[in-house]
């Protein structure tokens, strides 16, 4: 799997006191930038359902657990509901063995769809129901997006919707220095083909457009499979991308081909990426923003997901010092405004009457925004108020991800590990090293096929 590294740093623990215990809240209703009228009618109409309980259990740790439990407070003083949010660093081996074992939490949150559709093939999820698909498909943007990743087939073969996403981050960033813009004289880029102009204008300039590193210890290569999906995703349709994740689409496709020659243009030229295309490879990806911040500056842009920061010298302040842009798409293209990224979702393990009443308090904007103003939360619920986002850069990821038209979870994570945390991250590091992109993608097919 990918390296886990979504957690923003802009991400704060709740102060002392703060916390639900004892049945407080952490914001005071009425106050703040919330949606409190919509809430206050749900809470009106919401059920009494004192003396039942609500298990849940999930990846999440401190402090992001503790902030979970500040949001689920704001159901629990609506209905009387207990709700009892359990963390562990071994969910995924753990929820498996509570649910063939007949006691699973009633809500398992899933750090990805994968684990979740292999557990709905096996009987082991409710479904959510066609009104809860259809009120993501109104109501989150791109939702159609949505209500496909959380849409398995049962253990019949008949699909369902079983999972709500709650939790999302964005991949599809390009981090640059905003005074190193302006002293060049440069403007953030609208179109893809704007990129591509601006990137041969610092050349033309005598200066370097990207930094890139790939390296990432054992799993050294991951960062160039973002790029690949990213393409794609600008290239291609959603259904294509989609084929290709699942290999319908073989891996030697001309589109998967054109993608990876596509991350060439900029990985693969010796002027286009500091210290030359032999450094790609070599380069940690920790240690690759760094060259934004030299005097001279060593390159301009840095592609890569929304955690970066916290590998950006302790003393740059995103929006000021540093900030980002949208990966743009092709004009050429008509595609819209697709975003990579991932998130995590909730799931019926096990459904009564709290449980399902649970569910439908997520679709309350409250239930994102005091997330949305403690940690690095993201959502892509189009009626939260973005004002609640505890800082601009957060806004900004939230609003990148309300203009999205198109989303697409993190394809190498999808596919099997051989291939997602295997072929693929070597195949690209042998691409920055030399080989042609059909060699590279022939040889991941073959993969594919091993498996088969």
């Amino acid at each position: 799997m990918k390296m886990k590294l979504y957690a923003s740093a802009a991400a704060v623990a709740l102060t002392a006191g703060s916390v639900n215990a004892g049945g407080h809240l952490v914001f005071t209703p009425g106050e703040g930038d919330f949606s409190w009228d919509e809430y206050s009618a749900w809470a009106e109409s919401a059920p009494d359902l004192s003396g039942q309980d609500v298990t849940i259990f999930g990846p999440w740790l401190s402090p992001e657990d503790d902030i979970f439990r500040s949001a689920i407070a704001y159901f629990t003083d609506a209905t009387g509901a207990n709700v009892t949010y359990t963390g562990s660093d071994g969910f995924e081996q753990q929820i498996v063995i509570d649910a063939e074992a007949g006691s699973p939490p009633n809500i398992a949150v899933f750090p990805q769809p994968g684990l979740a559709a292999t557990m709905a093939a096996q009987g082991l999820l409710d479904p959510l129901g066609d009104d809860m698909a259809a009120w993501v498909g109104d109501n989150y943007a791109a939702g159609q997006s949505w209500v496909d990743l959380g849409t398995y087939a049962d253990a019949n073969g008949d699909d369902q919707f079983y999972g709500f996403f709650y939790n999302v981050n964005v991949k599809s960033l390009v981090w640059y220095v905003p005074e190193n813009f302006e002293d060049a004289g440069y403007e953030v880029p609208e179109t893809m083909e704007d990129l591509i102009a601006l990137s041969e204008q610092m050349i033309a300039d005598g200066e370097t457009p990207w930094c890139i590193g790939l390296g990432s210890g054992p799993a050294t290569g991951w960062p160039a499979t973002d790029w690949v999906e990213d393409i794609m995703l600008r290239t291609q349709s959603p259904e294509t991308y989609d084929a290709w994740v699942t290999n319908e689409l073989p891996f030697n496709s001309p589109e998967v081909i054109n993608a990876i020659e596509t991350f060439g243009m900029f990985a693969k030229n010796d002027d286009m990426v500091a210290g030359g295309s032999a450094a790609v490879g070599s380069t940690d990806f920790r240690d690759s923003p760094a060259g934004l911040f030299t005097s001279p500056a060593q390159c301009y842009m840095h592609k890569q997901a929304s955690f970066i920061p916290a590998f950006m010298p302790e003393d740059v302040v995103i929006g000021e010092d540093a900030d980002f842009f949208y990966f743009p798409s092709f004009a050429g293209e008509d595609l819209g405004n697709p975003v990579l990224g991932g998130g995590t979702l909730m799931a019926v393990t096990e459904a009564s009457d709290a449980t399902m009443a649970f569910m439908e308090f997520l679709q309350q904007p409250l239930a994102h925004e005091v997330m949305m103003a403690q940690t690095g939360f993201l959502t892509p619920h189009s009626g939260v108020n973005l004002d609640a986002y505890a800082d601009a850069t957060l806004r900004g990821q939230g609003e990148i991800l309300l203009n999205s038209t198109t989303f697409r979870f993190d394809g190498s994570d999808l596919m099997p590990g051989a291939i997602g945390a295997g072929t693929f991250w070597t195949g690209m590091v042998d691409y920055v090293g030399g080989a042609s992109a059909e060699d590279v993608a022939n040889s991941i097919q073959e993969s594919w096929d091993a498996i088969k």
